[in-house]
């Protein structure tokens, strides 16, 4: 069975307890997203919106607010589940702090390419249907980042290039990932990123070539190393009391519309990666792929973050773990 038919199942019998109210006038939901609307997680919005309103022939309309405009990213999730908003898209790792779960695709190398990131995700989907469950919501889609990649003033060739370099990274796992490496790892949000490397407070950093047109690296580094290393997860997210309200076949559009967006977000973000990469290119920068010591050293210390992360791993979390290596087999 699909991750999506599990998905399908699962909220049938979530919702299976709500008796639906019956047809009346058309529905309009609000949607928050932390995005801008040129970014290709928009697009695919925009798309499972539109592939909702024509499938319900327009019972169901919902006006996306991009950008933060609404709401920013980190309070999407309690708007959700507090009713604030129906539905909104989230970004997993924003809410590590709550369970370990959310930033499981953030350790280095447990899922350095899509096919990998698409079992992880796979394997996560049933807990995250239990856990977010019990907190009032269902996910409907699944969409991956682009792969990461370290952005330095010099060509890499190995990771003992990195002793002591200050890198500039973007969350706890990343943080823990460059202290392996040897680097001094520095948390800064992504404004503050150009007037660091200004003023000398990084000189290297680590993140996806989305990123990088975004900063515009090409203005104060040289070179983009390409390692793949982890595709973080956004996620498609509805209050499940608004969902249970709609019509039967306007629920099932939904929900059907949520499987399509998963699929079509692994070839969008596909896409992205090798057009933000042609564009560090054409702005000068060197883009290569990581030899294969740094890989290989990359490796390592996924394996050892990922004991780390077993190691505090409840049974449930744990089983997760061992669904997906399981189905690489």
């Amino acid at each position: 069975m699909s991750s999506r038919n599990t998905v399908r199942f699962a909220l049938a019998a979530v919702l299976g307890f709500a008796v639906a109210s019956p047809a009346a006038a058309a529905t309009k939901w609000v949607m928050a997203s932390g995005y801008p609307e040129a970014s290709f997680f928009t697009k695919n919005l925009r798309m499972f919106i539109e592939e909702i309103e024509t499938a319900t022939n327009g019972e169901l309309t919902i006006d996306l607010r991009p950008n933060g405009e609404l709401i920013k990213l980190d309070a999407i999730k309690r708007s959700v589940q507090s009713g604030q908003i129906p539905i909104g898209e989230i970004r997993f790792g924003v809410y590590g702090n709550e369970d370990p779960m959310f930033t499981l695709d953030s350790v280095p190398e447990i899922a350095g390419n899509y096919d990998a990131a698409w079992r992880l995700m796979e394997a996560q989907a049933p807990y995250f249907d239990k856990v977010l469950g019990e907190a009032g919501i269902a996910v409907l889609a699944y969409e991956a980042w682009p792969g990461q990649g370290f952005y330095t003033k010099f060509e890499v060739e190995s990771a003992d290039q990195f002793d002591g370099v200050k890198l500039r990274i973007y969350s706890e796992a990343t943080q823990r990932m460059g202290e392996l490496l040897g680097f001094q790892a520095t948390i800064l949000p992504f404004a503050e990123v150009p007037q660091a490397f200004s003023t000398g407070l990084i000189d290297a950093m680590f993140t996806s070539a989305q990123t990088g047109n975004d900063v515009q690296a090409w203005d104060f580094i040289d070179h983009f190393t390409y390692t793949g290393t982890m595709h973080n997860k956004n996620g498609i997210i509805v209050n499940k009391r608004a969902l249970a309200k709609l019509d039967p076949a306007v629920r099932d559009a939904v929900v059907a519309a949520g499987e399509n967006a998963t699929r079509r977000a692994w070839e969008l973000s596909k896409e992205a990666s090798e057009i933000t990469l042609e564009n560090l290119r054409k702005a000068g920068m060197k883009v290569a792929e990581a030899s294969p010591a740094l890989q290989a050293r990359l490796d390592e210390v996924g394996a050892e973050m990922v004991k780390e992360w077993s190691a505090k791993a409840t049974p449930e979390q744990q089983a997760v773990i061992d669904a997906y290596l399981k189905s690489a087999d």
